[in-house]
């Protein structure tokens, strides 16, 4: 029996879910090990939320779709995708020069960081609440 990678009930796909999920267990475990090992982590927490949501993103595009984009054509549905594979990509790149032994502080990597975030929170509200098949 083959799994389906998408859960219709919501529009979410199984993927995306993980992905967000990843993020709130990364809040968590940080919360843990500041509270009873008295040790920050907080350098490492950004990066490993734009590390998650990036992968989360670009697994969300379903790449066999896209490669189908020369053939079919490009239509509103690819054009979400690629965006999607835009961002998550975006947010990988950010998150290698978040680690705190590069930690780029430049504004404009600043400013780059705040959109792809503000897009990954749009894409969350979309997928989580808006899609209904």
């Amino acid at each position: 029996m083959k799994l389906k990678k998408e859960v219709k009930k919501g529009g979410m796909s199984r993927n995306f879910v993980v992905a967000l999920s990843m993020v709130s267990i990364i809040g968590f475990v940080s919360i843990i090990i500041e509270s009873f090992f008295n040790y920050s982590v907080a350098e490492y927490i950004e990066t490993l939320w734009l590390l998650a949501l990036g992968v989360g993103l670009i697994f969300e595009t379903s790449l066999r779709e896209l490669k189908q984009i020369k053939t079919k054509g490009l239509s509103s549905d690819k054009l979400g995708k690629i965006t999607m594979l835009i961002v998550g990509s975006l947010a990988i790149i950010a998150s290698v020069f978040s680690l705190p032994q590069i930690n780029l502080q430049q504004p404009t990597f600043l400013a780059i960081k705040g959109i792809i975030s503000v897009i990954a929170v749009i894409f969350i509200i979309i997928q989580t609440w808006i899609i209904k098949l």
